[in-house]
Protein backbone atom coordinates (compact mmCIF):
# COMPACT_ATOMS: atom_id res chain seq x y z
CA UNK A 1 0.00 0.00 0.00
CA UNK A 2 0.99 3.56 -0.47
CA UNK A 3 1.96 6.34 2.06
CA UNK A 4 -1.27 7.89 1.13
CA UNK A 5 -3.65 4.95 1.32
CA UNK A 6 -6.40 4.17 2.95
CA UNK A 7 -8.51 1.63 4.40
CA UNK A 8 -12.10 1.04 5.43
CA UNK A 9 -13.26 -1.00 7.70
CA UNK A 10 -16.53 -3.09 7.17
CA UNK A 11 -18.35 -3.35 3.36
CA UNK A 12 -21.99 -2.65 4.13
CA UNK A 13 -23.25 0.28 2.12
CA UNK A 14 -21.45 2.95 4.18
CA UNK A 15 -17.81 1.56 4.10
CA UNK A 16 -18.41 0.33 0.10
CA UNK A 17 -20.02 4.05 -0.66
CA UNK A 18 -16.50 5.82 1.17
CA UNK A 19 -14.09 3.31 -0.80
CA UNK A 20 -16.02 4.01 -4.07
CA UNK A 21 -15.99 7.59 -3.78
CA UNK A 22 -12.05 7.34 -2.40
CA UNK A 23 -11.35 5.43 -5.00
CA UNK A 24 -12.95 7.42 -8.08
CA UNK A 25 -10.62 10.26 -6.59
CA UNK A 26 -7.64 8.38 -7.41
CA UNK A 27 -7.12 7.22 -3.89
CA UNK A 28 -5.19 3.88 -2.76
CA UNK A 29 -8.21 2.54 -1.05
CA UNK A 30 -8.43 -1.51 0.23
CA UNK A 31 -11.83 -2.30 2.18
CA UNK A 32 -11.91 -5.02 4.63
CA UNK A 33 -14.65 -7.24 5.78
CA UNK A 34 -14.92 -10.12 7.88
CA UNK A 35 -17.59 -11.65 5.87
CA UNK A 36 -17.23 -13.76 2.65
CA UNK A 37 -19.67 -10.93 0.84
CA UNK A 38 -20.71 -7.72 1.32
CA UNK A 39 -23.67 -5.80 2.17
CA UNK A 40 -23.82 -6.02 5.64
CA UNK A 41 -27.72 -5.73 7.22
CA UNK A 42 -28.11 -4.98 3.46
CA UNK A 43 -27.16 -8.12 2.32
CA UNK A 44 -28.81 -11.49 1.36
CA UNK A 45 -29.11 -14.89 1.62
CA UNK A 46 -30.47 -17.81 -0.37
CA UNK A 47 -32.51 -20.97 0.94
CA UNK A 48 -33.12 -23.06 -2.08
CA UNK A 49 -35.38 -20.97 -4.58
CA UNK A 50 -35.89 -18.14 -1.79
CA UNK A 51 -33.63 -15.13 -1.63
CA UNK A 52 -33.89 -13.15 1.73
CA UNK A 53 -32.58 -10.16 2.73
CA UNK A 54 -30.65 -10.54 6.09
CA UNK A 55 -31.98 -7.00 7.23
CA UNK A 56 -32.88 -3.72 5.36
CA UNK A 57 -36.03 -4.46 2.65
CA UNK A 58 -37.05 -0.75 1.58
CA UNK A 59 -34.18 1.55 0.44
CA UNK A 60 -34.78 5.66 0.05
CA UNK A 61 -33.13 8.06 -2.15
CA UNK A 62 -33.45 6.07 -5.57
CA UNK A 63 -35.10 9.53 -6.97
CA UNK A 64 -33.80 12.13 -8.68
CA UNK A 65 -31.78 13.85 -6.12
CA UNK A 66 -31.79 11.12 -3.78
CA UNK A 67 -29.11 10.41 -2.05
CA UNK A 68 -28.41 7.43 -3.88
CA UNK A 69 -29.13 8.75 -6.82
CA UNK A 70 -26.53 11.52 -6.54
CA UNK A 71 -23.79 8.85 -5.79
CA UNK A 72 -24.39 6.42 -8.18
CA UNK A 73 -24.36 9.44 -10.97
CA UNK A 74 -21.35 10.68 -9.12
CA UNK A 75 -19.34 7.00 -9.82
CA UNK A 76 -21.07 6.44 -12.86
CA UNK A 77 -23.11 3.61 -12.10
CA UNK A 78 -26.41 2.96 -13.59
CA UNK A 79 -29.46 2.40 -10.90
CA UNK A 80 -30.72 -0.42 -9.82
CA UNK A 81 -34.42 -1.86 -10.78
CA UNK A 82 -36.64 -0.69 -8.67
CA UNK A 83 -40.35 -0.38 -7.61
CA UNK A 84 -41.87 2.74 -5.66
CA UNK A 85 -43.66 1.92 -3.17
CA UNK A 86 -47.44 3.13 -3.18
CA UNK A 87 -48.11 2.90 -0.40
CA UNK A 88 -44.66 3.01 1.44
CA UNK A 89 -46.79 1.09 4.54
CA UNK A 90 -49.71 0.32 5.96
CA UNK A 91 -50.16 0.08 9.66
CA UNK A 92 -52.55 -1.53 11.23
CA UNK A 93 -52.31 -0.38 14.83
CA UNK A 94 -54.77 -3.55 16.12
CA UNK A 95 -57.38 -1.75 17.71
CA UNK A 96 -60.21 -2.67 15.15
CA UNK A 97 -59.50 0.58 12.76
CA UNK A 98 -59.13 1.25 9.55
CA UNK A 99 -55.06 0.65 9.10
CA UNK A 100 -53.23 3.88 8.06
CA UNK A 101 -51.94 3.97 4.54
CA UNK A 102 -48.74 5.87 4.30
CA UNK A 103 -49.26 7.38 0.16
CA UNK A 104 -46.45 8.56 -1.93
CA UNK A 105 -48.98 11.20 -3.10
CA UNK A 106 -48.83 14.23 -0.77
CA UNK A 107 -52.28 15.31 -1.44
CA UNK A 108 -53.72 11.50 -0.94
CA UNK A 109 -51.81 11.30 2.65
CA UNK A 110 -53.24 14.94 3.36
CA UNK A 111 -56.10 13.08 3.12
CA UNK A 112 -55.40 10.15 5.14
CA UNK A 113 -54.34 12.09 7.66
CA UNK A 114 -57.17 14.26 8.21
CA UNK A 115 -59.06 11.34 7.72
CA UNK A 116 -56.99 8.76 10.44
CA UNK A 117 -56.33 11.69 13.18
CA UNK A 118 -58.46 14.55 12.68
CA UNK A 119 -57.15 17.88 13.99
CA UNK A 120 -53.78 16.71 13.96
CA UNK A 121 -53.28 19.35 10.65
CA UNK A 122 -51.14 21.71 12.87
CA UNK A 123 -48.71 18.76 13.46
CA UNK A 124 -48.33 17.26 9.87
CA UNK A 125 -47.49 20.77 9.01
CA UNK A 126 -44.77 21.69 11.35
CA UNK A 127 -43.37 18.50 10.34
CA UNK A 128 -43.00 19.19 7.01
CA UNK A 129 -41.55 23.04 6.98
CA UNK A 130 -39.22 21.05 9.23
CA UNK A 131 -38.32 18.38 7.00
CA UNK A 132 -38.36 20.75 3.76
CA UNK A 133 -35.70 22.44 5.96
CA UNK A 134 -33.88 19.94 6.63
CA UNK A 135 -33.59 18.40 3.42
CA UNK A 136 -32.37 21.32 1.56
CA UNK A 137 -29.44 21.79 4.44
CA UNK A 138 -28.59 18.36 3.91
CA UNK A 139 -28.41 18.64 0.02
CA UNK A 140 -25.54 21.36 1.06
CA UNK A 141 -23.78 18.15 1.99
CA UNK A 142 -23.08 19.94 5.67
CA UNK A 143 -20.71 19.12 8.35
CA UNK A 144 -23.10 19.35 11.38
CA UNK A 145 -20.41 18.30 14.01
CA UNK A 146 -17.69 20.57 13.15
CA UNK A 147 -14.42 19.44 14.61
CA UNK A 148 -11.76 21.93 12.48
CA UNK A 149 -11.73 25.01 10.75
CA UNK A 150 -12.58 23.60 7.50
CA UNK A 151 -15.39 21.84 9.27
CA UNK A 152 -16.63 24.84 10.38
CA UNK A 153 -16.99 26.50 7.01
CA UNK A 154 -18.64 24.04 5.81
CA UNK A 155 -21.32 24.14 8.20
CA UNK A 156 -21.77 28.33 7.84
CA UNK A 157 -21.84 27.44 3.93
CA UNK A 158 -24.37 25.18 4.20
CA UNK A 159 -27.15 27.57 7.10
CA UNK A 160 -29.64 29.47 5.82
CA UNK A 161 -32.23 31.44 8.28
CA UNK A 162 -34.55 28.60 8.43
CA UNK A 163 -32.02 26.69 9.09
CA UNK A 164 -30.71 28.39 12.40
CA UNK A 165 -34.96 28.67 13.47
CA UNK A 166 -35.26 24.70 12.88
CA UNK A 167 -32.34 24.70 15.40
CA UNK A 168 -34.15 26.20 18.07
CA UNK A 169 -35.73 22.62 18.05
CA UNK A 170 -33.01 20.42 18.37
CA UNK A 171 -33.02 19.33 21.75
CA UNK A 172 -37.11 18.90 21.23
CA UNK A 173 -38.63 15.01 20.72
CA UNK A 174 -41.37 14.18 18.67
CA UNK A 175 -43.84 14.10 21.57
CA UNK A 176 -42.35 17.61 22.24
CA UNK A 177 -44.13 18.86 18.89
CA UNK A 178 -47.18 17.28 19.33
CA UNK A 179 -47.82 19.05 22.42
CA UNK A 180 -46.73 22.00 20.98
CA UNK A 181 -49.44 21.88 18.13
CA UNK A 182 -52.04 20.44 20.81
CA UNK A 183 -52.06 16.91 19.59
CA UNK A 184 -50.56 15.83 22.79
CA UNK A 185 -54.25 13.44 23.74
CA UNK A 186 -54.42 11.94 20.70
CA UNK A 187 -53.22 8.74 21.79
CA UNK A 188 -54.14 7.29 18.79
CA UNK A 189 -51.82 9.24 16.43
CA UNK A 190 -49.45 9.05 19.53
CA UNK A 191 -49.48 5.19 19.03
CA UNK A 192 -49.10 5.28 15.37
CA UNK A 193 -45.73 7.45 16.06
CA UNK A 194 -44.20 4.76 18.23
CA UNK A 195 -44.26 2.30 16.15
CA UNK A 196 -42.94 4.17 12.80
CA UNK A 197 -40.27 5.89 14.70
CA UNK A 198 -39.28 3.19 16.29
CA UNK A 199 -38.49 1.53 12.68
CA UNK A 200 -36.25 4.55 11.81
CA UNK A 201 -34.68 5.73 14.95
CA UNK A 202 -35.10 2.92 17.18
CA UNK A 203 -36.61 5.19 20.08
CA UNK A 204 -40.62 5.76 20.36
CA UNK A 205 -41.68 9.65 20.07
CA UNK A 206 -40.73 11.00 23.19
CA UNK A 207 -37.22 9.90 22.61
CA UNK A 208 -37.05 10.26 18.88
CA UNK A 209 -34.96 13.95 18.08
CA UNK A 210 -37.77 16.53 16.82
CA UNK A 211 -35.70 17.07 13.80
CA UNK A 212 -35.15 13.74 13.08
CA UNK A 213 -38.45 12.15 13.64
CA UNK A 214 -40.06 15.24 11.09
CA UNK A 215 -37.85 13.61 8.05
CA UNK A 216 -38.34 10.81 8.35
CA UNK A 217 -42.11 11.16 8.92
CA UNK A 218 -42.02 12.41 5.05
CA UNK A 219 -39.71 10.35 3.42
CA UNK A 220 -42.46 7.91 1.72
CA UNK A 221 -43.80 11.12 -0.12
CA UNK A 222 -43.08 12.59 -3.58
CA UNK A 223 -40.66 14.56 -4.39
CA UNK A 224 -38.82 11.27 -2.34
CA UNK A 225 -40.15 7.48 -1.62
CA UNK A 226 -39.43 4.49 -0.48
CA UNK A 227 -38.81 1.49 -3.09
CA UNK A 228 -38.08 -2.01 -3.44
CA UNK A 229 -35.65 -3.43 -5.15
CA UNK A 230 -35.14 -5.74 -8.07
CA UNK A 231 -33.52 -9.25 -6.91
CA UNK A 232 -32.48 -8.27 -3.35
CA UNK A 233 -30.68 -5.77 -1.51
CA UNK A 234 -27.63 -7.23 -2.74
CA UNK A 235 -28.02 -5.10 -5.82
CA UNK A 236 -26.70 -1.88 -3.46
CA UNK A 237 -23.47 -3.41 -2.74
CA UNK A 238 -22.62 -5.60 -5.69
CA UNK A 239 -23.13 -2.16 -7.80
CA UNK A 240 -20.70 -0.31 -5.28
CA UNK A 241 -18.24 -3.46 -5.38
CA UNK A 242 -17.77 -2.99 -9.28
CA UNK A 243 -17.15 0.30 -8.64
CA UNK A 244 -14.34 0.34 -6.17
CA UNK A 245 -12.76 -2.36 -8.09
CA UNK A 246 -13.61 -0.71 -11.83
CA UNK A 247 -11.12 2.21 -10.34
CA UNK A 248 -8.05 0.45 -8.87
CA UNK A 249 -9.83 0.01 -5.04
CA UNK A 250 -9.08 -3.49 -3.27
CA UNK A 251 -12.32 -5.80 -1.27
CA UNK A 252 -10.73 -8.15 0.62
CA UNK A 253 -13.30 -10.71 2.20
CA UNK A 254 -13.15 -13.18 4.67
CA UNK A 255 -10.53 -10.47 6.60
CA UNK A 256 -11.55 -9.65 9.89
CA UNK A 257 -9.84 -6.34 11.53
CA UNK A 258 -8.91 -7.05 15.12
CA UNK A 259 -6.55 -4.48 15.97
CA UNK A 260 -6.25 -0.51 15.21
CA UNK A 261 -2.57 0.85 16.45
CA UNK A 262 -2.96 4.35 16.57
CA UNK A 263 0.20 5.76 14.98
CA UNK A 264 2.64 7.84 16.98
CA UNK A 265 5.40 10.52 15.49
CA UNK A 266 4.14 10.52 12.08
CA UNK A 267 3.92 7.08 11.48
CA UNK A 268 0.67 5.18 9.73
CA UNK A 269 -2.20 3.16 11.24
CA UNK A 270 -1.07 -0.31 11.60
CA UNK A 271 -4.16 -2.63 11.29
CA UNK A 272 -3.97 -6.15 12.66
CA UNK A 273 -5.99 -8.67 10.98
CA UNK A 274 -7.24 -12.30 10.85
CA UNK A 275 -7.59 -14.22 7.53
CA UNK A 276 -10.16 -16.77 7.03
CA UNK A 277 -7.19 -19.57 6.99
CA UNK A 278 -6.31 -17.96 10.86
CA UNK A 279 -3.50 -16.53 9.14
CA UNK A 280 -3.08 -13.21 11.55
CA UNK A 281 -1.53 -10.21 8.66
CA UNK A 282 -0.50 -6.45 9.10
CA UNK A 283 -1.90 -3.51 6.62
CA UNK A 284 -0.64 -0.10 7.55
CA UNK A 285 -2.70 2.94 5.62
CA UNK A 286 -2.39 6.74 6.92
CA UNK A 287 -6.37 6.71 6.81
CA UNK A 288 -8.61 4.57 8.42
CA UNK A 289 -12.24 4.81 7.93
CA UNK A 290 -14.63 2.80 10.62
CA UNK A 291 -18.20 1.72 9.32
CA UNK A 292 -18.14 -0.07 12.23
CA UNK A 293 -20.90 0.22 14.35
CA UNK A 294 -18.26 2.98 17.00
CA UNK A 295 -18.69 0.11 19.99
CA UNK A 296 -16.45 -1.69 17.60
CA UNK A 297 -13.61 0.91 19.18
CA UNK A 298 -13.59 -0.32 22.58
CA UNK A 299 -12.14 -3.29 21.44
CA UNK A 300 -9.89 -2.86 18.15
CA UNK A 301 -8.00 0.27 19.96
CA UNK A 302 -6.16 -0.91 23.02
CA UNK A 303 -6.65 1.26 26.10
CA UNK A 304 -3.50 1.97 27.01
CA UNK A 305 -2.92 4.26 23.26
CA UNK A 306 -3.29 7.55 22.46
CA UNK A 307 -6.39 8.12 22.85
CA UNK A 308 -8.33 11.28 24.80
CA UNK A 309 -9.57 10.46 27.85
CA UNK A 310 -12.95 12.25 27.13
CA UNK A 311 -13.44 10.33 24.22
CA UNK A 312 -12.57 6.69 25.64
CA UNK A 313 -15.52 8.09 28.16
CA UNK A 314 -17.50 9.19 25.34
CA UNK A 315 -17.25 5.53 23.98
CA UNK A 316 -17.72 4.25 27.08
CA UNK A 317 -21.25 5.90 27.52
CA UNK A 318 -22.38 5.17 24.10
CA UNK A 319 -26.27 3.96 24.46
CA UNK A 320 -26.91 0.19 23.37
CA UNK A 321 -28.97 0.14 20.28
CA UNK A 322 -31.50 -3.14 19.80
CA UNK A 323 -31.26 -6.27 18.71
CA UNK A 324 -34.11 -8.14 16.63
CA UNK A 325 -35.60 -11.45 15.97
CA UNK A 326 -36.47 -11.49 11.78
CA UNK A 327 -38.31 -14.58 11.19
CA UNK A 328 -37.81 -15.87 6.86
CA UNK A 329 -40.63 -17.53 5.58
CA UNK A 330 -42.08 -18.64 2.02
CA UNK A 331 -45.98 -19.35 0.95
CA UNK A 332 -48.23 -19.49 -2.08
CA UNK A 333 -49.10 -15.62 -3.37
CA UNK A 334 -52.70 -17.12 -3.62
CA UNK A 335 -52.68 -17.62 0.31
CA UNK A 336 -51.89 -13.87 0.82
CA UNK A 337 -54.96 -11.05 0.82
CA UNK A 338 -56.17 -10.04 -1.95
CA UNK A 339 -53.91 -6.61 -3.11
CA UNK A 340 -51.42 -7.12 0.12
CA UNK A 341 -49.29 -4.67 0.52
CA UNK A 342 -45.61 -5.18 0.32
CA UNK A 343 -44.67 -3.47 2.91
CA UNK A 344 -46.86 -3.76 6.73
CA UNK A 345 -46.18 -2.94 10.20
CA UNK A 346 -49.08 -4.03 13.04
CA UNK A 347 -48.96 -3.27 16.89
CA UNK A 348 -49.07 -6.51 18.95
CA UNK A 349 -48.28 -6.80 22.54
CA UNK A 350 -46.55 -10.69 21.99
CA UNK A 351 -44.51 -10.58 20.31
CA UNK A 352 -44.39 -7.37 19.94
CA UNK A 353 -44.90 -4.83 17.32
CA UNK A 354 -43.83 -6.25 13.56
CA UNK A 355 -42.88 -4.77 10.41
CA UNK A 356 -43.25 -7.18 7.45
CA UNK A 357 -42.03 -7.25 3.96
CA UNK A 358 -43.46 -9.82 1.29
CA UNK A 359 -41.55 -10.55 -2.07
CA UNK A 360 -43.42 -9.00 -5.32
CA UNK A 361 -44.12 -11.70 -8.02
CA UNK A 362 -41.47 -12.03 -10.53
CA UNK A 363 -38.79 -9.66 -8.61
CA UNK A 364 -36.64 -12.46 -7.83
CA UNK A 365 -36.67 -13.54 -4.25
CA UNK A 366 -39.18 -16.31 -5.10
CA UNK A 367 -40.72 -18.45 -7.50
CA UNK A 368 -43.16 -17.10 -9.66
CA UNK A 369 -46.77 -17.64 -7.32
CA UNK A 370 -45.25 -17.96 -4.14
CA UNK A 371 -43.85 -15.20 -1.89
CA UNK A 372 -41.19 -14.66 0.15
CA UNK A 373 -42.28 -13.48 3.68
CA UNK A 374 -39.44 -11.50 6.01
CA UNK A 375 -41.14 -9.86 9.43
CA UNK A 376 -38.85 -8.66 12.44
CA UNK A 377 -39.74 -7.12 16.11
CA UNK A 378 -37.00 -5.40 18.30
CA UNK A 379 -35.62 -7.28 21.28
CA UNK A 380 -32.80 -6.88 23.60
CA UNK A 381 -29.60 -8.30 22.96
CA UNK A 382 -29.19 -9.55 26.90
CA UNK A 383 -31.44 -11.99 26.93
CA UNK A 384 -30.11 -14.22 23.73
CA UNK A 385 -26.33 -13.94 24.06
CA UNK A 386 -25.22 -15.41 26.76
CA UNK A 387 -27.96 -18.34 27.43
CA UNK A 388 -26.56 -21.95 27.34
CA UNK A 389 -27.47 -23.80 23.96
CA UNK A 390 -30.02 -26.04 25.41
CA UNK A 391 -31.87 -22.78 26.49
CA UNK A 392 -31.22 -20.66 23.43
CA UNK A 393 -32.67 -22.77 21.14
CA UNK A 394 -36.02 -23.42 23.69
CA UNK A 395 -36.13 -19.72 23.92
CA UNK A 396 -35.52 -19.51 19.78
CA UNK A 397 -37.92 -21.99 18.93
CA UNK A 398 -40.80 -20.02 21.41
CA UNK A 399 -39.89 -17.04 19.82
CA UNK A 400 -40.40 -18.77 16.25
CA UNK A 401 -43.82 -19.70 17.17
CA UNK A 402 -44.76 -16.42 18.45
CA UNK A 403 -44.24 -14.81 15.13
CA UNK A 404 -45.45 -17.52 12.87
CA UNK A 405 -49.00 -17.58 15.10
CA UNK A 406 -48.93 -13.95 14.99
CA UNK A 407 -48.60 -13.76 10.66
CA UNK A 408 -51.15 -16.64 10.21
CA UNK A 409 -53.67 -15.17 12.39
CA UNK A 410 -52.86 -11.29 10.87
CA UNK A 411 -52.83 -12.89 7.12
CA UNK A 412 -55.44 -15.78 7.68
CA UNK A 413 -53.93 -18.82 6.74
CA UNK A 414 -52.61 -21.93 8.41
CA UNK A 415 -49.12 -23.88 9.71
CA UNK A 416 -49.46 -26.19 7.15
CA UNK A 417 -49.07 -23.47 4.25
CA UNK A 418 -45.09 -22.71 5.47
CA UNK A 419 -42.78 -23.48 2.18
CA UNK A 420 -39.82 -22.61 4.38
CA UNK A 421 -39.71 -20.93 7.71
CA UNK A 422 -36.40 -19.98 9.92
CA UNK A 423 -35.73 -17.22 12.93
CA UNK A 424 -32.57 -15.10 13.52
CA UNK A 425 -31.60 -13.84 16.71
CA UNK A 426 -29.13 -11.35 17.83
CA UNK A 427 -26.85 -14.01 18.24
CA UNK A 428 -27.47 -15.06 14.20
CA UNK A 429 -26.56 -11.37 13.33
CA UNK A 430 -23.41 -11.29 15.55
CA UNK A 431 -22.39 -14.11 13.48
CA UNK A 432 -23.61 -12.60 10.21
CA UNK A 433 -22.38 -9.29 10.27
CA UNK A 434 -19.90 -9.46 13.03
CA UNK A 435 -21.74 -5.92 14.88
CA UNK A 436 -21.28 -6.76 18.87
CA UNK A 437 -24.01 -8.37 20.90
CA UNK A 438 -25.55 -8.54 17.01
CA UNK A 439 -27.14 -5.37 17.70
CA UNK A 440 -29.08 -3.54 14.51
CA UNK A 441 -28.96 -0.48 13.60
CA UNK A 442 -27.42 2.65 15.11
CA UNK A 443 -27.68 4.51 18.23
CA UNK A 444 -31.04 5.82 18.98
CA UNK A 445 -31.91 9.14 17.34
CA UNK A 446 -32.62 11.10 20.75
CA UNK A 447 -32.00 14.49 21.21
CA UNK A 448 -28.30 13.43 22.80
CA UNK A 449 -27.48 11.61 19.58
CA UNK A 450 -29.00 13.40 16.94
CA UNK A 451 -26.92 15.94 14.76
CA UNK A 452 -24.58 18.43 16.30
CA UNK A 453 -25.04 16.08 19.67
CA UNK A 454 -24.06 12.91 18.38
CA UNK A 455 -20.35 11.16 17.10
CA UNK A 456 -18.57 13.28 14.92
CA UNK A 457 -17.42 11.19 11.81
CA UNK A 458 -14.04 13.73 12.48
CA UNK A 459 -12.38 12.00 15.34
CA UNK A 460 -9.73 13.34 18.18
CA UNK A 461 -7.51 10.57 16.55
CA UNK A 462 -5.59 12.28 14.11
CA UNK A 463 -6.52 10.14 10.30
CA UNK A 464 -9.32 8.15 12.10
CA UNK A 465 -13.03 8.46 10.54
CA UNK A 466 -16.11 6.70 11.51
CA UNK A 467 -19.31 6.75 9.02
CA UNK A 468 -22.37 4.32 9.53
CA UNK A 469 -25.94 4.46 10.75
CA UNK A 470 -24.65 5.78 14.22
CA UNK A 471 -22.84 8.95 12.46
CA UNK A 472 -25.04 11.76 11.14
CA UNK A 473 -27.53 11.68 9.16
CA UNK A 474 -28.53 7.98 10.91
CA UNK A 475 -30.03 5.12 9.77
CA UNK A 476 -30.98 3.47 6.59
CA UNK A 477 -28.85 2.90 3.19
CA UNK A 478 -28.96 6.87 2.17
CA UNK A 479 -28.16 7.81 5.80
CA UNK A 480 -25.18 6.07 5.84
CA UNK A 481 -23.98 6.66 2.35
CA UNK A 482 -24.22 10.46 3.12
CA UNK A 483 -22.32 9.95 6.33
CA UNK A 484 -19.96 8.33 3.90
CA UNK A 485 -19.11 11.00 1.72
CA UNK A 486 -19.26 13.38 4.58
CA UNK A 487 -15.97 11.33 6.09
CA UNK A 488 -14.44 11.04 2.37
CA UNK A 489 -14.96 15.24 2.09
CA UNK A 490 -13.20 15.80 5.61
CA UNK A 491 -10.48 13.05 4.79
CA UNK A 492 -9.73 14.75 1.19
CA UNK A 493 -10.04 18.03 2.60
CA UNK A 494 -6.98 17.41 4.86
CA UNK A 495 -4.93 16.45 1.61
CA UNK A 496 -5.72 19.41 -0.51
CA UNK A 497 -8.66 17.91 -2.29
CA UNK A 498 -12.21 18.73 -3.02
CA UNK A 499 -14.94 16.41 -3.39
CA UNK A 500 -17.85 17.23 -5.09
CA UNK A 501 -20.92 15.63 -5.23
CA UNK A 502 -23.79 17.49 -7.81
CA UNK A 503 -26.93 17.89 -6.34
Amino acid sequence: MSDQSVIVIGAGIAGLTAAALLAKEGVDVTVLEASHQPGGCAGSFKRGAFLFDVGATQVAGLESGGNHERLFRHLNLPMPAAELLDPGCVVDLADGSEPIQIWHNPELWREEQQRQFPGSDSFWSLCADLHRSNWAFARRDAVVQPRSLWDLGQLLQALRPENITAGLLSRLTVADLLRLCGCGDDQRLRHFLDLQLKLYSQEPADRTAALYGATVLQMAQAPHGLWHLQGSMQKLSEALSDAIQRDGGQLLLNHRVERLDVPKQGRPWSVGIKTANGNPITLRATDVICSLPPQCLKQLIPVDDDVPKAYQQKLQQLTKPSGALVFYGAIKRSLLPKDCPGHMQRAAKKPGPLFLSISRDGDGRAPLGQASLIASVFTPTSIWMNLEEPAYQQRKQKALLEIRQTLERWLDFTAQDWLHQELATPRSFATWTGRPQGIVGGLGQSPANFGPFGLASRTPMRGLWLCGDSIHPGEGTAGVSMSALIACRQLLATRGQQLKVAA
